[in-house]
């Protein structure tokens, strides 16, 4: 949950950017959103109902505790209810074998799931900001990155170098069970991770949404649809 304004209200709220939905929209699919509550945490398989993709969306940083490690100082606002929340939506996304797409926070959720870890935050390892150059903007945020041939990031991407836009300080450490690297910027953080096994697990640690360009959500929603045509895709979380 987020602290929200609207009309003559303040309180918290459950919140997902518009870029996102208008993406999701524009690829032909229906978002349906699902809030970071514990009864949907308890019950995926519900909040899963009738949905035939999972996009997990960017925003706070994930819980190290999830992933077995103490919070560094430069740690930023967590929200435990959305981790728990997420696990169990993915969890029960890859049991119903659904196409899943992670963006930013959500590619490091697929990381954390399959017993990965995170470097909480990657100036101290890389020796620069170029990964959230501005914050709370994507103007002028644009890096590169190199993509594996032959996987579904290059699919999604047309593959080779191409320029995203990055909002983010934290990244893939330890790469979890059952997962690859498929793009890396030029400073060597992950970029992109996808499943090893088949099926469509994307991850990517940049912004497709804010992209216009971009065809990372428009291949999700194309492998989310049965037959190949248009179908409801959930965004599984708030936030970003």
């Amino acid at each position: 949950m987020e602290m929200a304004s609207w009309a003559v209200w303040r309180m918290p709220a459950a919140v997902v950017a518009r870029n996102y939905l208008d993406a999701v929209a524009a690829a032909g699919a229906v978002p349906v959103l699902v809030p970071p509550l514990a009864i949907v945490g308890a019950r995926p398989d519900v909040a899963l109902a009738g949905a035939d993709g999972l996009m997990l969306l960017g925003g706070a940083d994930v819980d190290p505790s999830v992933y077995g490690r103490d919070p560094d100082p430069a740690l930023e606002a967590t929200d435990d209810a959305r981790d728990r929340v997420e696990l169990a939506l993915l969890g029960e996304a890859r049991r119903r074998q659904m196409a899943v797409l992670g963006i930013c926070r959500g590619m490091q959720v697929i990381n954390v799931a399959a017993g990965g870890t995170l470097s909480q935050h990657l100036p101290d390892l890389v020796g620069h900001d170029d990964h959230r150059r501005r914050v709370g903007t994507f103007d002028g945020v644009a890096h590169r990155v190199e993509v594996v041939p032959g996987t579904l990031a290059a699919q999604a991407t047309g593959g080779g170098s191409v320029d995203v836009r990055s909002h983010h300080h934290q990244g893939v450490d330890r790469l979890g069970a059952g997962l690859v690297v498929t793009a890396r910027a030029e400073d060597g953080v992950v970029e992109a991770l996808e499943g090893a096994g088949g099926g469509f697990l994307l991850g990517v640690q940049w912004h497709p949404e804010a992209d216009p360009d971009s065809g990372v959500i428009a291949r999700f929603v194309q492998a989310a649809a049965p037959g190949g045509g248009t179908a409801p895709a959930d965004t599984g979380e708030m936030g970003g």
